[in-house]
Formats: C-alpha cells, sequence, structure tokens
C-alpha cells in the first residue's frame, strides 16, 4: 500500500491504517529503536508507543515522507527511554557515546542531549544541519546519518562499509568539525 494510502486511513481514523503502517515499517521501526535501545523488548515498547504517537498526530499532520515521520517519532521515544534507563543507572551505550561525540557541534549549552532531543529544536539549526548532511558526500553522509539519527555502532558502520573503525572515527571526527564551522558560518553556535 502506498504511504498516501495509508495516510489517508489515518485521517479517516481507519485501524487498518495502523495495520498497514506497522506492516510495512515495523521492521525498519525496530531497526531504529533497537540500535539505541539495544533490546528488542523495549525496542518493541517504543515502536508501539511512536504507532500511537502516529495515530494521534494524524490528523491534524500530514507528513509529507511517512517513513521519515516515523523514524523520528520511533527514535525520540527510545532516546527518552534510553534518558529514563540512564537516569535509573540502567544504561549507557551507543545512543549516550554519539550523543555525547556531537556535544560541541550542537549549541544548547550543558544540556546537548536536550538540544538533540527536543522537538522543538529551532528551524534554523534544522534546516542548517540539513543542509551540512547534503553537502557531504554520499558516504560520508550516509555515514554521518547512521552514527548520529540511528545510533549505529562505528564497528557496525565499518563492516557495512568495508572500512576500519578507525576510518569511521575520522570520518566522524572530520564531520563533526566541519558540522562546528558549519553551524559557526550561519550563527547558530
Amino acid at each position: 500500500m502506498e504511504d498516501s494510502q495509508i495516510i489517508d486511513l489515518l485521517f479517516q481514523r481507519d485501524e487498518t491504517g495502523l495495520r498497514e503502517t506497522e506492516q510495512k515499517y515495523g521492521r525498519y521501526l525496530h531497526t531504529v529503536a533497537e540500535h539505541i535501545l539495544g533490546a528488542r523488548e523495549d525496542a518493541e515498547e517504543c515502536v508501539n508507543d511512536a504507532l500511537l504517537s502516529a495515530w494521534n498526530c494524524i490528523p491534524p499532520q500530514r507528513p509529507m515522507v511517512l517513513r521519515i515521520f516515523l523514524a523520528r517519532l520511533v527514535r525520540n521515544h527510545a532516546i527518552n527511554k534510553r534518558k529514563a534507563m540512564l537516569r535509573d543507572k540502567r544504561g549507557g551505550g551507543e545512543a549516550a557515546l554519539a550523543i555525547e561525540e556531537l556535544e560541541e557541534c550542537i549549541p544548547g549549552g550543558t544540556d546537548t542531549e536536550s538540544a538533540v532531543i527536543d522537538e522543538e529544536m529551532s528551524r534554523q539549526l534544522s534546516q542548517a544541519i540539513r543542509e551540512f548532511v547534503s553537502a557531504l558526500s554520499a558516504r560520508d553522509g550516509n555515514i554521518f546519518a547512521r552514527r548520529y539519527f540511528f545510533s549505529e555502532s562505528v564497528a557496525e558502520i565499518a563492516e557495512r562499509y568495508g572500512v576500519t573503525q578507525a576510518n569511521v572515527n575520522v570520518i566522524l571526527g572530520r564531520a563533526r568539525k566541519k558540522l562546528k564551522a558549519h553551524l559557526t558560518k550561519k550563527g547558530l553556535l
């Protein structure tokens, strides 16, 4: 089923839209959540929460790209769950590590995690980051997104692209430095 048909079903408050959404994107959403949380059960909970959020948001919102809209919802739920786990001293992992790596590039004082997670992040910052990532080479942009959007480990990224972990770290380090310069030039840092 096409995304526009699924969105139309959700606008009509037809539960078939949720079933179709889960059938089409469920596996992808589980992967996103599991990379952040590291546990299948927690990922399942986040996907269910994200689908409920989608049900509650559509209408009035009409996402332009359903896959990205859903990924953002599940990512936010997973990061919030990770934060709760960290508060309860039950975690750590790639999401916290990725956020820490971006600390010097993202404005927001000492509470970088809030700046990354906050859905009300300024439109300028979001646009500047999109511009930055699209200006990177395809491979570097994908590596950046896999690390900082999907919270994949450096080892997973290295394996996926057939390079060493050291090479991935160099690519990410250079990208962070360029991002900082880009945001400074735009007056956002």
